[in-house]
């Protein structure tokens, strides 16, 4: 899917919103690269994946810890984990403590590899 140039990106004006049930609506945790609920939930499901894991990183790195999960499946991150936590930054600390609980509860039956 070809990126979107400097220009594209510095005309779309549409308000960030955090209304994430409008596929119109532009999501708060993409002030820095503006695309539609629609396109982004497309973006997931037809690119690559170096591309769709930097979406998902960016996902859980900026977004409301759950409000990811319109976008994704805590058996879908722990899978990914390896490549997907270099996306993180600051908050791989959080999701690893987050599903190392959910593991001690019972809660994710998922084997995650940090």
């Amino acid at each position: 899917m070809p990126t979107r140039s400097h220009e594209t990106i510095s005309k779309r004006t549409e308000p960030l919103s955090s209304s994430l049930d409008d596929p119109a609506a532009v999501p708060y945790f993409l002030w820095d690269e503006p695309m539609t609920v629609a396109e982004l939930n497309d973006r997931l499901r037809h690119s690559s994946d170096p591309e769709r894991l930097r979406l998902l990183g960016k996902i859980l790195r900026e977004a409301r810890d759950t409000e990811a999960w319109r976008f994704t499946t805590p058996e879908s991150v722990a899978r990914d984990w390896k490549a997907l936590s270099l996306h993180l930054g600051n908050r791989r600390t959080f999701w690893e403590f987050l599903f190392e609980s959910w593991v001690e509860q019972g809660r994710l039956k998922v084997d995650w590899a940090r």
